[in-house]
């Protein structure tokens, strides 16, 4: 099982929020890449700021180039509304919380993103049982989190893959360094 992801990408003209800290950020925006949000009267999970990942993801640096990060089910009401109805509601909520001002938006874009992140319900306890068939084929490497079914993040994703292909040059069958990566307990949430 997975769950599905929304992601909503709005361009403004700043945020509302600022930087408090004493690092330097460029035009002063506050310094993080992820703002997770707890709030229980909103559906938003996450804010990526694309500014701080790279200035160059935003044409015109004086914008702020953010993406509000919704989990879903595909087919639920998140997944079914209609785009613009789901910016209003996006927006909506991003001002709600007091991080922008209605006012400072430029543009929007939505992607819905199936089977993004596995779960860990419903018969995963019994993973093992595929994992074991799985490895049985000499020439089926599983990598990345939709082929191992794991939640990694893109730096241990692509290290999958490039072990998968170190493997077949060297002609390793086995698949257990595959499943090493992102093994250990520091990267685990408790």
């Amino acid at each position: 099982m997975y769950r599905d992801f929304i992601t909503v990408g709005i361009l403004l003209k700043k945020l509302k929020i600022k930087n408090k800290t004493k690092i330097k950020t460029f035009n002063d925006l506050v310094p993080d890449n992820w703002i997770y949000i707890q709030e229980k009267d909103v559906k938003m999970g996450r804010i990526q700021i694309f500014n701080n990942w790279s200035p160059y993801m935003v044409k015109d640096d004086q914008n702020v180039w953010i993406g509000l990060e919704y989990f879903c089910n595909e087919g639920d009401e998140l997944w079914n509304m209609d785009d613009h109805k789901f910016a209003d509601f996006a927006i909506n909520e991003l001002s709600d919380i007091d991080i922008i001002n209605k006012d400072d938006v430029i543009d929007w874009v939505i992607i819905r993103m199936p089977k993004t992140y596995p779960a860990y319900f419903g018969t995963y306890d019994r993973f093992s049982i595929i994992r074991e068939f799985t490895d049985h084929f000499e020439n089926l490497f599983l990598v990345g989190r939709n082929g191992m079914h794991r939640y990694n993040n893109m730096d241990h994703s692509m290290l999958t893959a490039m072990t998968a292909v170190e493997n077949i040059r060297q002609g390793v069958t086995s698949k257990d360094n595959l499943w090493m990566i992102n093994a250990e307990e520091d990267y685990h949430e408790e």
